[in-house]
């Protein structure tokens, strides 16, 4: 396939905003090497706000959570997906709807994972496998484009902001009097994956006190705001609670922001995506699997089992994590901004 040709290519991730948008890298390297292809996604609608008017897109295909599990909801995504007349799938999930959906679009190459990547029935619907070199998802992903003539392409995101939101986060950011703004997200999809209130607290204080910080606790749900407020009380007037936001208003906020503390979960992969400093706290996952990319992720200890085990865990591994390791961390993002200045 050249790249004067123009193919006809779906990308298939499902689901876990996180995961979504760890693999945008692999739109803008189809985009780029096939500037004039028709690229689309298929995406349960949990996930789609992240890459709704992507620039790489064409189009992106909603599905409902659950479509794969009844024959109406697999006749429905057929009709939807069948349209188009792909001719190339990217499995970039490893799991049986991802890799149905690109079955059912007719897709005459299906590329998927081979190996332990490949899992439940994908080995089977995809018929182009790749065994990936790279652990991290997105560097496994990128691997799935080597069919297609695509080899080590530059990892870029192109994180799709309305201008609406960006608006919005610099009036904003210009109420907040301080000259650093540090957003703490305690919350997570699992309490495997969660850091202590009193610790993210005792952060904050740190990045006030040592650098003139005002933190700011995010928040999604009425639990999350519950840890919010705990993180406020610790923190001793260096942190107060972020506004109730989208996932645009968040991405818009995150990208004003000067660092990004999280464990992880979605929001901490679009603070990578907006470019902004970022530290990855890891428990009860790989930072080699699903880390920050090129940003800094901590983990002491790691909580095995199967993928049940670890999402019913308590976070004993994330205690592990001690505020003077978090420290250590800003210092070492400081230092970095201090020679960048100085070399300015």
């Amino acid at each position: 396939m050249s790249t004067e040709s123009s193919p006809r290519i779906l990308i298939s991730r499902m689901s876990a905003i996180g995961d979504t948008i760890l693999t945008m890298p692999v739109a803008c390297a189809l985009r780029q090497h096939f500037p004039n292809a028709f690229l689309a996604w298929v995406v349960e609608k949990k996930a789609a706000p992240m890459i709704r008017k992507h620039p790489a897109m064409d189009r992106v295909i909603e599905l409902e959570r659950g479509w794969f599990t009844s024959p109406r909801g697999i006749r429905s995504a057929r009709h939807l997906l069948r349209e188009h007349r792909f001719d190339v799938s990217i499995d970039c999930q490893g799991l049986t709807k991802s890799a149905l959906a690109g079955w059912l679009s007719g897709a005459a190459q299906r590329i998927g994972y081979a190996g332990k990547h490949g899992g439940e029935l994908s080995r089977v619907l995809n018929n182009t496998l790749v065994k990936p070199v790279f652990s991290h998802l997105t560097d496994r992903s990128l691997e799935l484009l080597i069919p297609l003539g695509v080899t080590a392409p530059k990892v870029k995101w192109r994180m799709p902001i309305p201008e609406t939101a960006r608006n919005w986060s610099l009036r904003w950011r210009r109420t907040i009097d301080a000259p650093r703004l540090a957003v703490l997200n305690p919350g997570a999809t699992a309490h495997s994956k969660m850091w202590e209130p009193d610790r993210f607290g005792s952060t904050a204080r740190y990045l006030g006190d040592r650098y003139g910080y005002r933190s700011i606790v995010v928040w999604g749900n009425s639990g999350e705001r519950a840890m919010a407020e705990q993180i406020v009380a610790h923190s001793q007037g260096t942190a107060t609670i972020a506004p109730d936001t989208d996932l645009h208003h968040l991405a818009a906020l995150i990208a004003v922001s000067d660092l990004f503390i999280s464990g992880d979960t979605g929001p901490l992969h679009m603070a990578v995506a907006v470019g902004t400093p970022t530290i990855g706290l890891y428990g009860s996952t790989r930072p080699g699997d699903s880390g920050p990319y090129g940003q800094i992720a901590l983990q002491k200890a790691y909580e095995s089992g199967s993928r049940r085990h670890r999402r019913k865990a308590d976070n004993t591994a994330m205690r592990q994590i001690h505020v003077r390791h978090v420290c250590e961390a800003i210092d070492q993002i400081e230092r970095k901004r201090q020679l960048l200045a100085e070399a300015a």
